[in-house]
Order: C-alpha cells, then sequence, then structure tokens
C-alpha cells in the first residue's frame, strides 16, 4: 500500500495523454504550477479533517512567494515544504528531470532504521531462523529465541501475493509460548494480505475499522464507509500472547496490521509509536512543469469513529533502541519484550 516503489495506476498511453493534455492547455509559470498544486490537494487530500491541517495558512504564506522570477529551485523548496507541513508519507513530490523525490513525514525514518538491526536479532537472539522468499530483495523470517520458547517473525512489508505461506510458519512455531511479531522498519503492502495474516489469530467476526475514500472536491465529498471485520483464516490459529514490536517505519499496510492484532486478547504493543498514514495513495498527477505527484485519498477510523492518522499506534511500553544500544550489540526493544513475557504470562 505504501512501499515507496511507485507505479502508475493508469496505462502508460492514458498518462502519457493526460500529461500531454496538462502541456498544452496550461501555461508553465511558476503561479500556474502552485495554483494547480495548492487546488488539487484542497480539492482532493483526504485527511485536512482527521490531521487538523489549515491547508489556507499555506496559501496565505506561500502565495505572495511566488511571482515571475520564482525559480525551478525555490518552486521545489516552496511545495517540498508544502507538503512537509502534512506529515504524511503517502503524499510525494517527484522531480523527474533530476530523479528526485521528496517524501513527506520521512524525516524521522533515518534515525527509526540506525536503531534497528536485523542481522543483530538473527546472529545474536535467533535459532532455527528459517527465510521466506516472498518478495525479492526483501527481509521475511521466523525462528526461536535462543533459550527461550519463544517463536519470532519478522516482516519488512506486506507485499506478498498470498497468504497460505503462514500457515506453515505457525504449524513450525506451534509449540511455542508466545510469539513476538516484529513490525519494526515494515513499509507497509497489501490490506487484504495483512488482514489474512491477521486471520490467523482470532477465532470470531469483529469489527475493525472502516474505510471511505475522498470522492469529490468539498471537505465532507467522501464515499460512504466501508466496514472491515476480522475474520479466521487458513488452517492454523495462534491463540497464544502476541508481542508487536513497532517503530516510526511501521507504516500503512503494517499499521492496519496492528489495528486488527490489537483488538485481539493477549496482544500487546511494544516499542516506538507508529508512523499514522494508513491511507492509499490516488494516482499519479502531473503540473505544467513536468512535475509529479501523489497524496493520501482515504481515511481509516475505528470503531468509535476516531482516527490515528497523524497519531499512529501508541504502544502499551513504550521503549526505543539508541544507536549505542545497536553498536554494543542489545536490542532493548526485544530485551523488553522477554522481560513483559515472563512479568506477565510467567514465559520465558
Amino acid at each position: 500500500m505504501r512501499k515507496l516503489t511507485f507505479t502508475l495506476l493508469l496505462c502508460l498511453t492514458l498518462v502519457a495523454c493526460d500529461k500531454a493534455l496538462l502541456e498544452e492547455t496550461l501555461d508553465n509559470t511558476p503561479q500556474q504550477n502552485f495554483q494547480l498544486f495548492w487546488d488539487d490537494f484542497d480539492q482532493h487530500y483526504g485527511l485536512f479533517q482527521v490531521r487538523n491541517h489549515n491547508w489556507d495558512s499555506i496559501y496565505t504564506a506561500y502565495q505572495p512567494l511566488i511571482n515571475d522570477s520564482t525559480t525551478d529551485d525555490q518552486l521545489w523548496s516552496y511545495f517540498t515544504e508544502m507538503i512537509a507541513y502534512l506529515d504524511d508519507s503517502h503524499t510525494v513530490l517527484y522531480h523527474p528531470s533530476k530523479d528526485i523525490e521528496f517524501e513527506s513525514g520521512s524525516l524521522e525514518n533515518e534515525q527509526a532504521e540506525q536503531v534497528f538491526s536485523l542481522n543483530l536479532v538473527t546472529q545474536k537472539y535467533l535459532e532455527d531462523v528459517q527465510t521466506l522468499n516472498l518478495v525479492e530483495e526483501e527481509n521475511h523470517l521466523y525462528g526461536k529465541v535462543k533459550n527461550r520458547n519463544i517463536g519470532y517473525i519478522h516482516f519488512s512489508d506486506f507485499e506478498m501475493t498470498e497468504s497460505s505461506f503462514f500457515d506453515i510458519v505457525l504449524e513450525d512455531l506451534q509449540a511455542v509460548d508466545a510469539l513476538i511479531f516484529d513490525l519494526r522498519n515494515n513499509t507497509g503492502g497489501v490490506d487484504e494480505i495483512a488482514a489474512e495474516i491477521a486471520g490467523r489469530f482470532v477465532n470470531e467476526e469483529q469489527f475493525v475499522y472502516t474505510v471511505q475514500t475522498k470522492n469529490g472536491i468539498n471537505p465532507n465529498d467522501f464515499t460512504p464507509k466501508t466496514k472491515y471485520f476480522s475474520k479466521k483464516v487458513g488452517s492454523q490459529n495462534f491463540s497464544k500472547p502476541v508481542i508487536l514490536l513497532t517503530d516510526k517505519i511501521t507504516v500503512s499496510t503494517a499499521e492496519v496490521f496492528t489495528i486488527y492484532m490489537k483488538s485481539f486478547p493477549l496482544v500487546t504493543q511494544i516499542g516506538d509509536v507508529t508512523a499514522g498514514d494508513f491511507s492509499s495513495i490516488g494516482m499519479r498527477r502531473f503540473l505544467p512543469n513536468g512535475w509529479q505527484y501523489q497524496y493520501s485519498i482515504m481515511m481509516y477510523l475505528l470503531p468509535d469513529g476516531s482516527s490515528l492518522d497523524g497519531i499512529g499506534h501508541i504502544p502499551s511500553i513504550s521503549i526505543k533502541n539508541t544507536v549505542t544500544d545497536i553498536q554494543s550489540q542489545t536490542d532493548n526493544v526485544l530485551e523488553e519484550a522477554f522481560s513483559f513475557l515472563f512479568s506477565e504470562y510467567g514465559i520465558e
């Protein structure tokens, strides 16, 4: 859903026509590009209300800065500052001729990458590690914690095409007393796959969230709510304690998966707050100057009508590693999970 390998959602012919139409009918001036950019967000971005953003204030701040003398570099800087205000990693600006992009809400990603090491986890803490070849060049693995009857799973995304492999994972881990599901540095993927994997942890149907999609130019123009329910899936079911480990790159579909999991008993979130970016992105948009962009178009709401967009899942136990921790070969987040399982359930 998020995975930053953006593909066009229309065929190349249609996109090329759309781009050509813009270039033929609209002047390529700084003022025109700014107005189109601001107007499009104003009319079609889906999260102003739930994130409490004032897009009009952005117009007031930046429109006076735009004139015939505004350079491309200045305009790029203004546009990146405008979408940085949204703090939404599903909102991205592209500069094809320079082969650069700017992703809103990504300032904390580098830090989160530095304080998680999958190599440290696998080499120091795990045994019987099994690698799942699900998506090329991504990390999906599971195993057992050394000297503990605790299973461990790490997914770097949910980009799988189907979920039946997870029955094998749980069959291999059926004898453990608890499971740690590590979602740190998980960049998202396919919501349906996340729902099916979560379905291995539930015994009965439960209402978990709704989705609405922006479908008009007015602030309240959204499709009716579509309800989503947890449902039992697959041949294996795990009903023992589960720990979810999260960080600021637990994003998008990984956060949807967390919605499902936290609605189940015996599931505890430990780590850092998640990204707070749930929405799917809309089609790629084009400006007369050749720049491209995408933004969030969906609103996810919990059963009580509240939104976690811009907030994220707040863990029951908040803890983060430091760079020094990783350098000293210690994962304090994982260690905290061990301590919790022992103090809460007597599992070691």
